[in-house]
Formats: C-alpha cells, sequence, structure tokens
C-alpha cells in the first residue's frame, strides 16, 4: 500500500468531479451489495424543527444523494466516496463542545443545549470547493454569534479557535489522512459573530450525517469549503490568529482568510470558474461566493491576494 505522506498530500489529493461520477455510474448497478458500506439507516436521522431564514439564496438545490456522497473527511478516507462509507464509526451521542479561553463564561454545552440557544433555521447556502466545485445545500443551523454570546467574550479576544473530535478507535482511516489531527480551524471574531456564520446541526430537515460533519459543524459560506470545520468538540477564544490545518500543511495555497476570490488562483489551477454539482458547464466564480453585498465590508482596506 503507497501511504502518502502529509507534505505530498494536498487538499485536492481527491477523485476529480468527472472520474467520480464515471465511478458511480459504474458501482450503481451493485449498490446494494454495497449497501452495508453506505450511510446508517435513515431511522438514525432524526428530524429536526426548524424555520425558514431570510438569509438564504433562490437557487436549485444539489441532489441530497451528492450532499451526501460527495464529501471531504480525511478522518474518513481521502477520497470523495469514502466518508459515506466508513463515517459510520462516529458515535455522536452523547456529544458535549467544550467553550473556554478568553470567555467570561467557560462551560460545557451538549447538544441540546446548544440548539436551545437560539431558534433553528435553515438557510439554503452555496458552498465552493477550492477544487473548483460547488453545491447549494439547505443546512439547518443556528447563528455562531448566538452561541459565543453566551459564554460571553473578553474585551481581548480577537479569534475564535475550533477543534474537530480525533479518536483513532472511531477514525482509524484517520492515520492515513496526510494531515496533522486534530482538525483545526480559525476565524476572526468579528467572522464569527457575522450573522452568515453559523454552527450547522442539519440539512434537507435531519440531523447531520456523520459524513457530513455530524453532531454540529461550521459553515461560513463566503469561505472555501474546508473553512468548515467538521464534529467540533472545542471552542476557544483567544486574542491571537489561531493555527488552521491546511494553512499548516501548505501555507503556500491555503490562507487563514480563505475568502472565494476569483481573482486569487490556486498555484495548480483557476479559482475564476466553477462546476456545480449536477451541471454539464462551468459558470463564473462570484466574489465572496457570491456573498459580497453582506461581507466585504469585513475586509475593508486589506489586501486580499495577500491576505487570501
Amino acid at each position: 500500500m503507497l501511504i502518502r505522506k502529509p507534505a505530498d498530500l494536498r487538499y485536492s489529493d481527491v477523485t476529480p468531479k468527472e472520474l467520480y461520477l464515471n465511478r458511480r455510474r459504474f458501482l450503481a448497478a451493485g449498490s446494494a451489495a454495497l449497501g452495508a458500506l453506505a450511510l446508517p439507516p435513515t431511522s438514525n436521522a432524526a428530524s429536526l424543527s426548524f424555520s425558514k431564514s431570510s438569509y438564504t439564496v433562490d437557487e436549485k438545490l444539489t441532489p441530497k444523494d451528492d450532499v451526501t456522497h460527495y464529501n471531504n473527511y480525511y478522518e474518513f478516507g481521502t477520497g470523495k466516496e469514502e466518508p459515506a462509507r466508513y463515517a459510520n464509526t462516529l458515535i455522536t451521542s452523547p456529544w458535549t463542545v467544550e467553550f473556554g479561553g478568553m470567555v467570561n463564561k467557560p462551560q460545557k454545552l451538549d447538544i441540546t443545549s446548544i440548539i436551545k440557544i437560539a431558534p433553528l433555521e435553515e438557510r439554503i447556502y452555496r458552498h465552493r470547493c477550492v477544487e473548483a466545485w460547488s453545491m447549494v445545500i439547505p443546512w439547518i443551523g443556528l447563528p455562531l454569534s448566538a452561541v459565543l454570546k453566551q459564554v460571553d467574550p473578553k474585551p481581548g479576544a480577537k479569534y475564535v479557535a475550533f477543534q474537530t473530535l480525533h479518536d483513532p478507535k472511531q477514525m482509524p482511516r484517520g492515520k492515513y489522512a496526510g494531515i496533522d489531527l486534530p482538525y483545526v480551524e480559525g476565524l476572526r471574531l468579528d467572522e464569527a459573530m457575522h450573522p452568515l456564520a453559523i454552527l450547522a446541526v442539519g440539512l434537507y430537515g435531519e440531523s447531520l450525517p456523520n459524513q457530513n460533519g455530524a453532531p454540529i459543524r461550521l459553515v461560513t459560506p463566503w469561505k472555501y469549503g474546508f473553512k468548515g470545520i467538521k464534529s467540533i468538540v472545542k471552542i476557544t477564544l483567544t486574542d491571537k490568529e489561531p493555527p488552521c490545518t491546511w494553512n499548516i500543511t501548505n501555507a503556500r495555497e491555503y490562507g487563514f482568510y480563505s475568502n472565494v476570490n476569483p481573482q486569487v488562483d490556486h498555484p495548480r489551477w483557476t479559482q475564476a470558474s466553477e462546476r456545480r454539482i449536477g451541471e454539464l458547464f462551468k459558470r463564473k466564480t462570484l466574489p465572496f461566493n457570491g456573498y459580497a453585498d453582506q461581507v466585504a465590508g469585513l475586509y475593508s482596506g486589506m489586501d486580499l491576494r495577500k491576505f487570501y
């Protein structure tokens, strides 16, 4: 078996969409035999009570099957289809998130307590991956700002650091991930407090499937998808810019901010266009993934080529 070293592996080293589609057509005939490797039974996906949000886009949804079977979750494999096959080993209940650092009210909250902080909303967001593919996903979640206000950030707090679960027993394929684990991410505090930033607990009217980051994950739709850290167990307020997994792995290709910017290409391919999953033709990439009116002010005066 060829094992990739961290220096050799990149976020983009996954199955290209064209090969993925061909492979799925080939496997379709044998889907019954592969059933044991697919999603957990749908009875495990609890329905959620939520309202429609004004923060949404009026666009055609990406089919649920693609959203739940075309994923990046390296703890469960580096291939796009692998997380849906192997993430059934993830135990999502009980689950707590630890809040600490520069806060006045450090605490541990279980998922039930978190979703009671603010009403759950369905938000249809564009999702843009650095690999130049995109989706439109109906997330269900609550504003990250509401949760942060619950723990009362101290005046000196400037950043929010996130950490995902790292349990080799539940995630044995993580030893082949080629990145340091646990996965970590970060935002500036003003980004985290923006109303578009949410903690998602569901999609398509049900709780999150494991491969999509159950039971709670970050969604920041104006940033590339790898910023959306999955299966969060720790949120820390700090006055220093926190480490981020892909920035640590390859700072030349992955910056701290990671805002969707068609004018700043990845070193190995253009970001000026994207292919929406399920569509044949490419479309132009929009600045901030189409959310410029809402978030561009966060970066006023910044050189977005330097702070990519």
